[in-house]
């Protein structure tokens, strides 16, 4: 899977850019605020419709313009498609080879990516949340059910909270609702709960190996954690522990007025040698624990959906050692599309670039470089 061309319409600073990508290795150099993240960012909501820095949102589109486009050409094995994501001040539309797709969850499946870039650490010192939401990108990219399911949960989960501050107001209010909720909520979350632990299986079996391959004599694991106290996470152990859950909570639901259990208060945590990451690793295992943690979900990738995802480098090099970039290097998928952010081409060896295509990042303005 490679992307072969990329178009820009009102995108950031790009009020209008033309791309041919190599199906390699692709360089974007510049200094620094010249855009370079930009045309990274592009391709992550091109396959993903958001934008994969937190809180960007509303930014997407070039000040002083309404309206702006994100469009692309997606060769996968023997097939092309034209993917397209349309942004407005109050919308987003997406077009699979010019036909609209209503509902955004049956596009987000064909166009796989993985980014690894600064912000990577958030994985592990960010909150909760922002966890959650990127486990559910990476296996809704995986699980083409998956989105169906958290999207219903989550309708769900958000008329159970309104009734349960109803419930918390009205003790006239009728109660059985609120069951029926609960059994909704029960059957999307078996699904999403066997989803989820298919994918921290496949990461548990391969991150350490390749983790003590790298970093040398240490021994990294990654826990999904649910607060249901399931184990095997069989269907039947789901609802039974689940339903106990809400019964037993009930009153304290009531009191809080929102939902307290469940796969949408979900984590999971990084640990080396049995202690939490988080608290006592430092920044430079931390940012390979992410990396692995990425290698191996590239595994994942070509496994169940059977091609390499596009990987996208946001400066990476810059922010590794010398041994460290190597060592990605290596352990990087030969037949990937690769694309890379950096600052200086000296972080990347010669051996990279001389089979590279290059781009010249300078105040919103792209050149290939030709040699």
């Amino acid at each position: 899977m490679y992307l072969s061309r990329l178009e820009l319409k009102n995108f950031r600073n790009y009020k209008k850019l033309k791309l041919k990508l190599s199906s390699g290795i692709n360089i974007f150099i510049g200094d620094n605020a010249q855009g370079k993240t930009n045309v990274l960012e592009s391709i992550y909501v091109l396959a993903l419709t958001k934008s994969s820095r937190f809180g960007a949102e509303n930014n997407l589109i070039q000040q002083g313009c309404d309206e702006g486009s994100i469009s692309g050409v997606l060769c996968d094995s023997s097939k092309r498609k034209e993917l397209k994501v349309c942004l407005s001040k109050n919308s987003k539309k997406v077009f699979l080879n010019d036909k609209n797709v209503s509902r955004i969850s049956d596009y987000i499946f064909h166009m796989k990516v993985i980014l690894f870039g600064p912000d990577d650490l958030d994985v592990i010192k960010g909150n909760p949340q922002n966890r959650r939401d990127f486990m559910n990108i990476q296996i809704s990219q995986l699980y083409e059910p998956y989105v169906h399911y958290v999207n219903e949960y989550n309708k769900i989960l958000k008329n159970r909270n309104e009734y349960l501050k109803l419930l918390n107001l009205n003790q006239y209010s009728d109660p059985r609702y609120l069951e029926i909720l609960d059994e909704k909520l029960i059957d999307r979350a078996v699904k999403i709960y066997q989803y989820r632990k298919m994918y921290f299986d496949f990461i548990s079996s391969k991150i350490g190996d390749l983790f003590e391959k790298i970093s040398g004599n240490h021994r990294l694991t990654v826990q999904l954690e649910n607060n249901l106290d399931i184990v095997e996470y069989r269907e039947e152990e789901i609802r039974d522990k689940f339903s106990k859950k809400l019964k037993d909570g009930r009153k304290k639901e009531i009191l809080q007025g929102t939902s307290l259990y469940g796969p949408h208060r979900d984590d999971f945590r990084f640990f080396l040698d049995d202690d939490p990451m988080k608290i006592f690793s430092s920044q430079g295992q931390q940012r390979m624990a992410v990396i692995c943690f990425k290698l191996t979900e590239i595994q994942l990738f070509y496994e169940t959906v059977h091609t390499n995802p596009i990987l996208l480098l946001d400066d990476i090099f810059s922010e590794l050692d010398v041994k460290r970039r190597n060592q990605l290097i290596r352990y990087l998928p030969k037949d990937v599309q690769i694309i890379i952010t950096t600052t200086d081409l000296k972080n990347i060896k010669k051996s990279i670039i001389e089979k590279s295509k290059i781009f010249v990042v300078e105040n919103g303005t792209i050149e290939e470089k030709v040699e």
